[in-house]
């Protein structure tokens, strides 16, 4: 038998997975679930080459991963098989606990955020592997003594947003969005255990940060992304009140246990096990029979939201800097309660309301280190562009029916 899988992915072409734990990992039921979740949601309804999974944002996160392994150790950096089977591990399986369509309906059917999930999920893999995984868990926990392999997994320039952002402006065709995620590889090296960069690399890192800042303007938060999203979570919600209202007969298996008994789940306890067991059978599957049930339902509100995610019939969605002035938010109020006279509710589920902000670097999750060549380190913060990276933008949006 060969020593490694060879994987052909469209954005690096072959990425080698050697046989033992990592393959075992990729071929469990857990890892394996990730080709039914998509990685940018409902993004395609705006950039239909938008289908990539979780499981393709894994295995590249991971083929990252090797390359920085290898760059660091030929810089000197002691890194021993163990450690870098444990780091490699630790990315492959960061985002396991993601649920359907990702971001989008986190917090929404369970309280719980996919990393909190994924460390669950990690703990469970690392019993069924007879304890293979503990290294891997402390990197990815930040308790390793070597602060820079957590670093390669969660921070500034971790493998996970070098592969989103290539993998995304990839299958969108946003090539504003390209970063030049090898020359930044290349440039990294460890330094007092801390993860910094080459003083001749700081510009692959403005490009990077420019990059990410334009990518969620122009695809995360697209408006029309932004308005199929809200109506995915409002369509959610619909159907627990409905639920709570007595209607048992929406959905059933794992869906219907989110639906039932999500909101009450922030407590865990010793139901985390059947929880996890639930989760891991959910994926986007789960959710567009559920929609494309829905269409035909009594309840009206659900029914209008259901066909319009079906249909891509998707609400008018506006954006602004500042708040809307309450008197044009009464006066799509006033719209919405006239159109749907004699339906409870309507004004509510219907009205679409909110913020999103974003800072394409935030010194608050610590800094991106820049190496000297006179062997100083100096943070990102000192570069010359940094206000344009740090500055926080809030964009306010209202949704409503066209």
């Amino acid at each position: 038998m060969p020593a490694k899988k060879i994987f052909n992915d469209p954005v690096y072409g072959f990425v080698s997975v050697p046989y033992g734990l990592i393959f075992e990992l990729i071929e469990h039921p857990y890892f394996q679930r990730l080709r039914r979740i998509k990685q940018v949601s409902l993004t395609h309804y705006v950039y239909p080459g938008a289908l990539h999974t979780r499981f393709h944002h894994a295995l590249g996160a991971f083929h990252l991963m090797s390359e920085a392994i290898e760059v660091l150790r030929g810089k000197g950096v002691e890194i021993t098989d163990e450690e870098a089977t444990a780091v490699s591990v630790a990315i492959l399986l960061h985002d396991i606990g993601h649920g359907p369509f990702s971001h989008t309906l986190e917090h929404t059917l369970i309280p719980v955020g996919h990393e909190q999930l994924s460390e669950w999920f990690m703990e469970v893999l690392n019993h069924t592997f007879g304890g293979a995984l503990d290294m891997a868990i402390a990197i990815f926990q930040d308790r390793y003594p070597k602060p820079f392999l957590h670093q390669l997994v969660s921070g500034q320039l971790d493998m996970d947003r070098l592969d989103y952002l290539t993998r995304d402006s990839f299958f969108t065709g946003v090539y504003e969005g390209v970063v030049g995620y090898d020359r930044i590889i290349k440039m990294l090296a460890v330094h007092n255990n801390k993860l910094v960069v080459e003083e001749k690399g700081i510009y692959a890192i403005e490009k990077f940060l420019t990059a990410r800042r334009l990518m969620y303007w122009q695809v995360y938060l697209h408006k029309t992304v932004l308005a199929a999203e809200q109506m995915l979570v409002q369509t959610l919600r619909r159907a627990r009140t409905c639920t709570q209202a007595g209607d048992y007969s929406l959905c059933s298996g794992p869906l219907g246990f989110f639906i039932r008994e999500g909101a009450a789940l922030g407590a865990l306890g010793s139901d985390r096990g059947e929880l996890l067991r639930q989760f891991a059978a959910l994926d986007d599957c789960d959710i567009m029979y559920a929609i494309k049930t829905w269409t035909t339902h009594p309840d009206k509100l659900l029914a209008f939201l259901a066909d319009g995610l079906l249909n891509r019939r998707l609400f008018k969605l506006e954006l602004s800097n500042q708040p809307f002035p309450e008197e044009y938010v009464s006066s799509i109020r006033d719209r919405i309660a006239e159109s749907w006279k004699g339906v409870p509710d309507a004004v509510d589920v219907l009205l679409l309301s909110g913020a999103e902000r974003n800072a394409a670097y935030h010194t608050a999750h610590g800094e991106i280190d820049i190496l000297f060549k006179d062997g100083k380190v100096r943070p990102m913060s000192e570069s010359t562009d940094y206000e344009l990276h740090s500055k926080t933008v809030t964009k306010y949006f209202l949704g409503y029916p066209k």
